[in-house]
């Protein structure tokens, strides 16, 4: 019989050469690009609004050097050449990826999620390695929530704002289809987000195609508009993007400028999607150089042509006639690129949702992996549709692009400020970097942030409240959920007990057998005379089992149960978790057999049967196993209960090695004849089907009741104790706990629902 080993893979970026490399930099530009690559349909109306005056030559001029420079610092130089180098180790990116940097998770292995004897417990999932930023985790944490939150709010407004942008282009040709635009946008985006079932990997390859001919068309038009003032190169030199605010003092002209840049956190988001090679070349050797030439040509045909082109600078600069075959060509590929350029966004908002769901910040989602080879490309339903509700309700309510347009802005720059202040961070206390480096570095990309920032808060009155209002929405559920949900861990993780100190083995009225200690099904090696011999006392000397008082000391005896029970850990770590304690100390009976089952999702898609299952025996306690179920990201969640039960008794049969035949056919016999019984305890049921000897399953889960401890939060104030804990037991018991059984820590089970028992145990948090 094969024996299973412990497969310790953490998730990581998927290390690519050659042509596969080349293949996954051409999808980025389906998933990832297709947003800022959308940006010349409005940024220069943005920065020139159609109702306003033309602006001079050296305007223009000076207008798209702020924009070429400003690709260049933020896309090009922080994003793409610094920034995807501080993803996580699992590859993910966004503001939380980089708050997971700096305060990672304490690793747990297998092995001591199997470990349900020892001395020292008091670790939780909640608890985090301590560092130097340990106690400004409270000021770290919500900022980062902050930045992913209103990263979630643009991929509403990015939608919104390219799709509207791209119909509105028939208004040049058709003025009568102008009232129709919103009820035509909403239809188109009500198609994309039907379609995101079929996952990043299907998407991007339908949609790469269609950004790469928008790229070249871009690209064509650009240099074709170029001719006409070749003077429009004069915008490198960044002296003409300085003068411009001299000469004008128009400081609005940089809320234009960042819409040229919208997408860059897209960029760093979906670095979990991909990996960082590919987003580098397709950035560095496509959409930039594409992006210039767009740009510039614009420019250089709003110089010539002025008022002519104002009205949509975009679609009136298209070369030949407005109902030429070129301009309904490019309109078409205009309205395919910004239903792909939405696809960025909602991308991005599944990677985040993933990454919040991992570090326990938001209630767990159904979702579902859409790949075989890239862990972090997911797709979530319930995100998916919200989004969807939300973005076509923002583009019935604003109408008109320049509204919509005005609350775009606010939530990239306030993100964009958020991501540089986390890179300086870690890159002192994580990269090690000399203090004044990552201080340069702050300054640096700080300043260029603040400029955006600044013209973006002028905007909050005229519409960007909405994704402010989203964002605080969001930031205050993922503050409760974290807290609320790292008060129940702790718990857990406080009262987490040493079998041993629970449940005591008496012979003769005296503690018996050796110290508690493991035989695990993937040793090699034979077991020492030493624990022969132990093993061998341990079935020769009649036992019996108590359970341990508040002193330590055998109380009443345990009756044992000739059935089996599975009790799943889902906190990480040592030792057996409290809701069983409680459980045993409401129903003192003991199943024959107990097993400990731990689920570990491996970054591969899937695991080789006869490796699912790794099985400890805890030798100084019979009965008692711990289990850890090796899963694939997208293997089924399917306990084989035959397989537990053979690798349990290949390890009593080695266990027992020396012990009369009869005595090991009897223990072996016990424990299958265990896994057969009925039990009506809910833990995890095994019941022989009335039509059949198959096994049927019911899925029995611990599930704390929370309720809130009394605090004291001021030694003089009454009424302050009395407010804190009133407002405290409001957002736990009335509001988290309901949450909680809501969003189940099963909700990606395969299991159906009916078949999940949920065990209660009373937690005071």
């Amino acid at each position: 019989m094969s024996k299973a080993v412990d497969i310790e893979i953490g998730r990581q970026p998927p290390i690519l050469k050659g042509f596969s490399l080349l293949a996954l930099s051409f999808q980025t530009l389906g998933i990832i690009y297709s947003d800022i690559g959308t940006s010349p349909l409005y940024v220069l109306n943005g920065i020139w609004p159609a109702d306003g005056p033309a602006p001079s030559k050296e305007d223009v001029i000076g207008g798209i050097s702020c924009i070429i420079w400003a690709l260049t610092l933020i896309p090009l130089l922080k994003y793409v050449l610094v920034a995807l180098r501080f993803g996580s180790v699992e590859g993910e990116g966004g503001c939380f990826a980089l708050y997971h940097g700096l305060l990672p998770p304490a690793h747990v292995t297998a092995e001591e999620d199997r470990l349900l004897t020892g001395e020292t417990y008091k670790t939780g999932s909640a608890y985090r390695k301590k560092s130097n930023l340990s106690r400004f985790k409270w000021v770290l944490l919500p900022w980062a929530l902050f930045g992913t939150s209103l990263t979630m709010a643009d991929g509403i407004f990015t939608p919104a704002v390219s799709v509207t942008s791209a119909v509105g282009g028939i208004a040049v040709a058709v003025p009568s289809v102008s009232t129709h635009i919103t009820p035509i946008s909403i239809a188109f985006l009500f198609v994309l987000f039907a379609i995101q079932r079929f996952g990043t990997a299907r998407l991007s390859f339908a949609f790469s195609p269609i950004t790469m001919a928008w790229f070249l068309l871009l690209a064509a038009t650009g240099v074709v508009n170029i001719t006409k003032f070749p003077g429009i190169f004069r915008a490198f030199d960044p002296s003409r993007a300085v003068a411009a605010f001299i000469r004008t003092k128009n400081f609005d002209l940089l809320a234009g400028v960042l819409l040229a840049v919208t997408g860059c956190e897209a960029l760093f988001a979906n670095l979990g999607q991909f990996n960082k090679l590919s987003i580098q070349l397709s950035f560095t050797f496509i959409t930039y150089p594409v992006l210039l030439l767009a740009y510039l040509g614009q420019g250089a045909r709003l110089i010539v042509d002025g008022e002519d082109v104002l009205s949509n600078v975009f679609y009136n600069t298209i070369p030949g006639s407005t109902k030429g075959p070129l301009f309904w060509i490019i309109y078409v590929f205009a309205i395919l690129a910004t239903l792909v350029a939405s696809q960025a966004m909602i991308t991005a908002t599944f990677s985040l949702v993933q990454q919040l769901m991992n570090m326990k910040s938001f209630p767990l989602l159904r979702m579902i992996y859409t790949s075989d080879s890239v862990q972090g490309q997911v797709y979530i339903p319930a995100a998916n549709w919200s989004l969807a509700i939300a973005t076509l309700v923002v583009v019935g309510v604003f109408k008109n692009l320049v509204t919509l347009t005005n609350a775009y802005g606010f939530a990239v720059a306030t993100v964009m400020f958020v991501t540089t202040t986390l890179i300086a961070i870690q890159s002192h206390y994580v990269k090690h970097w000399p203090i004044l480096a990552s201080g340069a570095l702050f300054l640096f990309f700080g300043f260029f942030d603040g400029l955006l920032f600044g013209a973006a808060l002028k905007k909050v009155p005229l519409g960007a409240w909405v994704p402010l209002t989203i964002g605080f929405f969001l930031l205050t559920l993922m503050v409760f959920w974290t807290w609320a949900r790292g008060l129940e861990e702790e718990f857990d993780g406080v009262n987490r007990k040493n079998l041993r100190h629970f449940i005591i083995p008496v012979d003769g009225g005296e503690e018996a057998g050796p110290k508690a200690e493991v035989v695990s099904s993937d040793e090699s090696q034979e077991i020492e005379k030493n624990d022969h011999e132990a093993a061998l006392n341990s079935r020769v000397v009649p036992r019996t089992l108590h359970l341990a008082d508040d002193t330590g000391h055998p109380s009443g005896q345990v009756a044992v149960l000739p059935i089996m029970a599975i009790f799943y850990k889902f906190g990480s770590g040592k030792g057996i978790p409290h809701a069983f304690v409680g459980f045993l100390r409401q129903y003192p009976a003991l199943p024959r057999v107990v097993i400990f089952l731990s689920i570990r999702i491996l970054s591969i898609a899937h695991v080789n049967p006869e490796n699912r299952f790794v099985v400890d025996k805890v030798r100084s306690i019979d009965g008692f196993y711990g289990v850890t179920y090796q899963l694939g990201f997208k293997d089924e969640f399917d306990v084989d209960v035959n397989a537990i039960i053979d690798d349990i008794c290949n390890i009593e049969e080695r266990a027992r090695i020396g012990i009369d035949p009869p005595e090991l056919v009897d223990a072996t016999w016990e424990i299958r004849e265990a896994a057969r019984r009925t039990t009506h305890m809910q833990v995890y049921v095994h019941c022989p089907s009335a039509s059949s000897g198959h096994q049927h399953l019911s899925s029995s889960v611990p599930h704390y009741n929370v309720v809130s401890k009394h605090v004291r939060f001021s030694q003089n104030f009454k009424l302050v104790n009395y407010a804190v804990n009133l407002v405290r037991r409001g957002l736990i018991e009335l509001i988290y706990r309901r949450l909680s059984i809501i969003f189940p820590e099963t909700a990606n089970w395969l299991t159906p629902a009916d078949e999940i028992i949920h065990v209660g145990v009373t937690a005071r948090i």
